[in-house]
């Protein structure tokens, strides 16, 4: 029995608690979904080689967590006229490749895959309470040594740390991607330090930094939005595959574009 895209993707909404949602990003952002479904690249960004990196796999269908074409709801307008676009537009029509982006259902999936992916590959525990899912309960280190081993679970050449490197953390929140700094700050309550994917940097870090002036000892752990989100789409994979059996899907890390001198 074949299965075209559009089918798949109506599958995954079905599973989803309160699909479909009348106001989300994640819709088509590339190709014909009426096409049979070959294979499936999940990743956490539809980068170039990501695509030709589906195209070697023989996948023609690529769900990825965050845009294709560069801001939060993959707006093209402002592009045309860049042959950035024309050339990765003309990749994906010759290849007849389709790109669904995964993003608000993923995260409205109870547990959020991207936290409990991260919480795995950290090899820690949530909380039992599951409104408190993102704190975890640590043996005590000091937050240098909570950022050496952030950096050695996850592989990641680098950290951003702020905070008293010696203070002792036994409760850590961990709120990947970038959710609002609100919650960033609000987290730091009932925790003695936060490890975030991403934030702007005249907020968390700052509210951290006055934290400890005042004798209130919280730490920031900034790891980036790829590193703290992709064991969550590498978790997702066996989620879809209960609900899409017989059909190949192959997860494809995207990594960090960063470079450190």
């Amino acid at each position: 029995m074949t299965l075209t895209i559009q089918q798949a993707i109506d599958t995954i909404i079905s599973s989803v608690p309160g699909a479909p949602f009348p106001d989300t990003v994640d819709t088509v952002k590339a190709g014909d979904t009426s096409q049979e479904l070959t294979g499936i690249v999940v990743t956490f960004l539809a980068t170039c080689e990501v695509i030709e990196q589906a195209i070697r796999l023989g996948a023609n269908f690529i769900i990825t967590h965050e845009p294709t074409f560069y801001n939060h709801r993959d707006e093209t307008v402002w592009l045309r006229g860049h042959p950035l676009y024309a050339a990765k537009r003309q990749l994906l029509e010759e290849k007849n490749l389709v790109i669904w982006r995964f993003h608000d259902y993923l995260h409205s999936l109870p547990p959020d895959s991207t936290l409990m992916g991260l919480i795995r590959e950290l090899q820690w525990e949530p909380h039992e309470a599951a409104e408190n899912a993102f704190i975890c309960s640590i043996k005590p280190m000091t937050l240098r040594e909570v950022g050496q081993w952030v950096k050695g679970q996850l592989g990641l050449q680098t950290v951003r740390i702020v905070g008293d490197l010696s203070s002792t953390c036994q409760r850590i929140a961990l709120l990947p991607g970038a959710p609002p700094s609100e919650w960033q700050m609000g987290s730091l309550l009932d925790a003695d330090a936060l490890i975030a994917g991403e934030i702007n940097e005249w907020e968390t870090s700052e509210y951290v930094r006055d934290a400890n002036q005042m004798g209130l000892k919280k730490g920031l752990i900034v790891i980036g939005h790829a590193a703290s989100e992709e064991p969550g789409m590498r978790l997702i994979v066996l989620w879809l595959e209960e609900r899409l059996p017989r059909i190949p899907i192959h997860f494809v890390p995207t990594g960090s574009p960063v470079q450190y001198l």
